[in-house]
């Protein structure tokens, strides 16, 4: 995978996490925020990958039951940031430029969806296949706007 700038990334240290249970959450929570603080990201950077971890994460076990995410800090052009890989093994995703417009649900949330979780980090992709699951990569870097 490429980083900022196009360069090859490096992964200083990586951690996976099982989802199953909302307790979980809480625990995801807590670490993406010590690998935020770990490399020095601002306060504003942190909570906008805490947001979208938590987006990601209570969408993983609302729709797919739970699944596993893999904490990495990696190193890109220069720049140091947290990568966040959310992948299940749920439905999956029949129309994933659906599933990204603005204010698309399929379940009674309020919550953020897909694109509101695009929004707060810098690098984000996402994969589905219909009854194989569905992964989401998400990147926030330390000095990203």
């Amino acid at each position: 995978m490429q980083g900022e700038g196009g360069s090859f990334m490096i992964t200083l240290s990586k951690d996976l996490i099982q989802i199953t249970r909302e307790q979980d959450v809480v625990t995801l929570r807590n670490r993406v925020k010590e690998l935020a603080v770990k490399i020095g990201m601002s306060l504003l950077g942190q909570t906008k990958l805490i947001t979208a971890a938590s987006e990601l994460v209570r969408n993983m076990l609302r729709y797919a039951g739970g699944g596993t995410v893999t904490l990495e800090v990696v190193l890109g052009d220069k720049v140091t940031g947290v990568r966040l890989t959310f992948a299940d093994e749920g439905p999956g995703i029949a129309d994933i430029g659906l599933a990204m417009q603005d204010g698309y649900t399929t379940g009674k949330s309020l919550g953020l969806g897909l694109p509101g979780a695009k929004r707060l980090v810098n690098e984000f992709s996402i994969t589905s296949e219909v009854g194989k699951g569905t992964t989401v990569t998400v990147i926030r870097w330390k000095n990203g706007l």
